[in-house]
């Protein structure tokens, strides 16, 4: 597990930023469950508890910022 400063990726932060918003609501509407809370932890309980600890163990440089 990771604690401490997350390594910055522009390409990352890019696309997280340029994906369509009309991605999103066809996804939302063809699959059910599709950006509803708390499903990640009934789909994959495992990658969801590590998530939720990596969050909070780490933090973006931008997080420095605000």
């Amino acid at each position: 597990m990771k604690f401490g400063m997350r390594k910055p990726s522009i390409t990352k932060s890019l696309k997280a930023r340029t994906t369509a918003k009309y991605k999103r609501k066809v996804k939302k509407s063809l699959i059910p469950g599709y950006g509803k809370k708390g499903m990640g932890w009934a789909k994959n309980p495992k990658k969801s508890a590590y998530n939720k600890v990596y969050k909070k163990t780490t933090f973006s440089i931008w997080d420095l910022f605000k």
